[in-house]
């Protein structure tokens, strides 16, 4: 058994898949169902059930799949302290980012991180920011940026930005006659917001469970710049930050709307009581002292 059999297993777990977990890893199918089954050889097990239609672990995969994730947290554990003896003259660090944020706050500050240190490298993940807690959580990834609030049992976190959450309509729209829109206005309109991997969904969702009323939603996306051309071609109303809005174009107007929830406070996080590696530790102070300068 070696590392990589383990860390082919638990991605396979992750993605349901054998050929999603191939394409991952940048190896090719025959390759990772070759690891696997000279990994249920050694055990004489079965680790999935291959008779469903999606992967999924039998009795013995799971028992494998718990200590293997415990075997591979060590491992990088211990490869993570064998860098820091290089002082930062190389490193990794896996940044997870929401594609609202990544364009509006983090360009310059990872560019300026990279002239300092060139050795390190910096992979980034985009994501929702519900998928990217879950990442740092399980350690896919190091470093995350999300919208507050989390469980700070979990994690440790600097919050950078608060920002106002504004309605997204046509021009021709009647709310934009009106001088003070709520979302009690907006609740026969036609909804368009960001999938549920976005915890901006459940902020929206929850303010409107507040007021009452359930949004009629007729149509969902991952990518905020679709939401802004669908409601410049009246499609319907979307609800995005401020500095996103900033950077819709087409046929629309952006409208304060009054309520106690229509905010969204953003911060950086990291698991709590895990280690990080000096390339990570040092990205986290370059970045909050960018972030509040």
């Amino acid at each position: 058994m070696d590392i990589k059999q383990l860390q082919y297993f638990i991605e396979i777990n992750r993605f349901k898949s054998f050929s999603k977990a191939a394409e991952h890893l940048y190896v090719t199918q025959p390759t990772i169902s070759k690891m696997i089954k000279n990994l249920e050889k050694e055990f004489n097990v079965s680790l999935f059930d291959r008779s469903k239609r999606q992967v999924v672990l039998t009795d013995a995969g799971k028992i494998i799949l718990e200590q293997a994730q415990v075997i591979l947290n060590a491992f990088k554990n211990l490869e993570n302290q064998l860098e820091n003896l290089s002082e930062l003259k190389q490193g990794h660090i896996r940044i997870g980012l929401p594609p609202m944020v990544g364009s509006s706050f983090f360009p310059a500050i990872i560019g300026e991180f990279r002239e300092k240190y060139p050795a390190i490298t910096i992979e980034l993940i985009e994501n929702g920011s519900n998928m990217i807690a879950s990442d740092v959580e399980n350690g896919t990834i190091d470093i995350g940026v999300v919208v507050l609030p989390i469980n700070q049992e979990l994690f440790d976190s600097f919050s950078f930005v608060t920002e106002d959450i504004k309605l997204v309509v046509h021009t021709s729209h009647p709310l934009v006659k009106k001088k003070r829109v709520t979302l009690d206005d907006v609740k026969k309109e036609h909804f368009m917001l960001l999938n549920s991997d976005f915890a901006l969904r459940n902020r929206i969702l929850s303010a409107c469970k507040k007021e009452e009323f359930e949004p009629f939603i007729v149509f969902e996306s991952s990518q905020w710049d679709l939401l802004g051309k669908m409601a410049a071609s009246k499609v319907g109303i979307t609800l995005l930050p401020e500095s996103i809005c900033n950077q819709l174009k087409g046929e629309i107007i952006t409208l304060p709307i009054y309520h106690e929830d229509m905010y969204w406070k953003l911060a950086v996080i990291w698991r709590k009581d895990s280690y990080l590696s000096h390339a990570a530790n040092e990205w986290l102070r370059f970045a909050k002292e960018k972030l509040h300068s």
